[in-house]
C-alpha cells in the first residue's frame, strides 16, 4: 500500500490545503493528514478541533485520515509505515524551505517529498492570513470550506 502524509497546523484548513489532500489523495492509495502539534504555540482551534474540522471537510475522500504528531516528522512516518511526505508550494520561497526540510527528511529517514504546486487560486493563502482578515471583518467564505468558514465565524464570534 502506498501511503503519504499531508502535515500541517491546519489553523484552520483552507481550501489550499484541501487542494492539495485531494490532489495526493488521488496519487496515494491512503493518505494520513497529519496535525502538528506545537505546545509552545496557542491556536485558534484546539488539536482536536483542527482534527474534527479536517475530519468533516476530508469525509467525501475514503483513503484520506485525519491524526496528530508531536516531533520529528519522519520518526511519524517510520512508526507508520508512510514513505512519502506530500506538500504545497506556494511560491519561490516556499520552495527554498521546504526542499531544505525535504533533503533533510530524505537524510535522516529515507522518506521522499513530494512537492506539489498549489493551484494559482490559492497562491496567496494561508491560514494565519485567513485568520487575520476574518478577524478584521474581511470576508473569507471563499478561501476555506463552509464548515470551517462556519466554524470559524463562530469562534471569531466567541472572542468578542
Amino acid at each position: 500500500m502506498r501511503r503519504a502524509v499531508c502535515p500541517g497546523s491546519y489553523d484552520p484548513a483552507t481550501n489550499g490545503h484541501l487542494d492539495i489532500i485531494e490532489r495526493a489523495s488521488n496519487l496515494f492509495d491512503e493518505v494520513v493528514v497529519a496535525v502538528l502539534i506545537n505546545k509552545s504555540k496557542k491556536g485558534l482551534f484546539s488539536i482536536e478541533e483542527r482534527m474534527e474540522m479536517l475530519r468533516e471537510v476530508t469525509a467525501k475522500l475514503p483513503n484520506v485520515r485525519v491524526d496528530s504528531w508531536h516531533g520529528l516528522l519522519v520518526d511519524y512516518c517510520r512508526q507508520h509505515d508512510i514513505a512519502a511526505i506530500a506538500k504545497g508550494l506556494r511560491s519561490v520561497s516556499d520552495f527554498d524551505y521546504e526542499l531544505q526540510m525535504a533533503q533533510m527528511n530524505r537524510e535522516l529517514s529515507g522518506v521522499e517529498t513530494l512537492l506539489m504546486s498549489n493551484n494559482p487560486s490559492y497562491s496567496f493563502l494561508s491560514s494565519s492570513l485567513v485568520k487575520e482578515v476574518a478577524t478584521y471583518g474581511g470576508d473569507v467564505a471563499q478561501m476555506v470550506p463552509e464548515y470551517v468558514h462556519e466554524r470559524l465565524t463562530e469562534r471569531l464570534a466567541e472572542r468578542g
